[in-house]
């Protein structure tokens, strides 16, 4: 027979087999729709936080001075970018930039009137972080706005260590490399929460102009990019490496910046990895046990075949078009299952825990990708066709007498 001919005898021996067929679909297609609601999961856990990152403390792109990220802490003056204004200019003008905004970082204590509490602070432009601040969340009070010379706001753990409220007034002290010891007052106008418990610790936030008051220095440590699309990071960081000379200038991404986020990618990938396997070798027994009992009840049929004349390659070849249609039928089925029921969750949501080492709980959804549906359905029909290789040997080396007395 030709192939078209064989294709013919496969479909009609699948939809003869009704039952058996009927359970071979069922396990491929369950397992390529369980598939793709796996990895549209984890794809949304891994978008989630790493907007949470960028939304709430690193931005797309940081620019800073070459060295700054080695010296910052023995010599924050010495990293100080001198004219920000004109470098944000050329920064913003790239295709892509949303803003660009400036700055300042420093450490020192912060002072209730009774104690101290050691902090990493930014000078901010309170205006421009408030509308790239989207996953910080004001526990108390209010962020900061330009019209705020006098306000302050602080992560969740340094008012809980220091039994802050807002309204309350707290004083900054920080020391000067000359020597010099510099204080601001400052109004407490709201408590935030970021995705970082690490970060809310130790975490305040004050005007950009006074921090430049308090360092007495015009310029800025930091240029945050913030992007109209997260997807664009590498090409405007391959863009602006071309514009800014690498040693006058050090540029990084989202992700470098972010040892957590890596961390977290890490945990997630290798605990569904594990997953996916086990839904892999459920498919695989699934299909291999239903192919083995429809090649059971098959025996005297392939014994026929074999006794009129049909080669064993040619019996062979049969059951594997007879997988492979069920395969391809198995994997179509399952890829609309899975996109439907993925539609479905996402509509309702995920409610889900912190991850670890973060504040925020997070509704997730299941997010389908293109490359991922279709990875699962080669998944799910590959799996078929691997299952078949072994019962369909076996069929080709049935004994003709044997395979005819089947069932009498």
């Amino acid at each position: 027979m030709n192939l078209p001919n064989r294709l013919r005898l496969a479909w009609r021996n699948v939809f003869r087999q009704k039952t058996r067929s009927a359970a071979t679909l069922a396990a491929i297609s369950i397992g390529v729709a369980g598939l793709i609601l796996v990895s549209g999961f984890v794809q949304d856990i891994f978008v989630q936080l790493g907007e949470a990152i960028i939304h709430s403390q690193s931005g797309h792109i940081q620019v800073s001075k070459a060295g700054y990220r080695e010296g910052r802490t023995r010599q924050p003056e010495a990293y100080l970018i001198d004219k920000p204004d004109e470098l944000r200019q050329q920064i913003a003008s790239l295709p892509g930039v949303e803003r660009v905004l400036e700055r300042l970082n420093f450490t020192g204590a912060l002072n209730n009137g009774r104690r101290d509490l050691g902090v990493i602070g930014e000078g901010i432009e309170p205006d421009g972080e408030a509308a790239m601040g989207t996953y910080l969340r004001f526990m108390e009070g209010r962020p900061l706005t330009d019209k705020d010379s006098d306000g302050i706001v602080v992560g969740q753990g340094v008012a809980k260590s220091l039994g802050l409220k807002v309204g309350d007034r707290v004083t900054l002290v920080m020391t000067l490399t000359q020597g010099a010891v510099n204080t601001l007052d400052f109004e407490l106008v709201g408590v935030f929460q970021s995705f970082s418990k690490e970060f809310d610790a130790r975490a305040v936030r004050i005007p950009l102009a006074a921090a430049r008051n308090l360092m007495d220095t015009p310029g800025a440590h930091l240029l945050v990019v913030n992007l109209a699309q997260t997807s664009s990071t590498d090409a405007t960081l391959a863009t602006l490496r071309t514009k800014l000379p690498a040693s006058q200038y050090e540029l990084a991404g989202w992700k470098s910046l972010s040892d957590f986020y890596e961390k977290t990618v890490d945990l997630y990938d290798r605990q569904f990895g594990v997953l996916r396997l086990i839904i892999l070798l459920m498919v695989l027994l699934s299909v291999a046990n239903s192919i083995n009992m429809t090649l059971f009840e098959r025996t005297r049929e392939f014994g026929t075949m074999l006794a009129v004349g049909n080669r064993p390659g040619n019996v062979a070849r049969l059951i594997m078009l007879e997988s492979t249609v069920l395969g391809l039928l198995g994997a179509l089925v399952g890829v609309a299952l899975g996109c439907l029921a993925g539609l479905a969750i996402s509509a309702i949501g995920i409610p889900m825990p912190p991850p670890p080492n973060a504040n925020l709980p997070f509704t997730a959804i299941i997010r389908l990708v293109p490359q991922e549906i279709a990875a699962a359905g080669v998944i799910g029909f590959v799996a078929t066709v691997l299952a078949t290789l072994l019962p369909a040997r076996r069929a080709a080396k049935l004994n003709i007498v044997d395979a005819l007395r089947q069932g009498i």
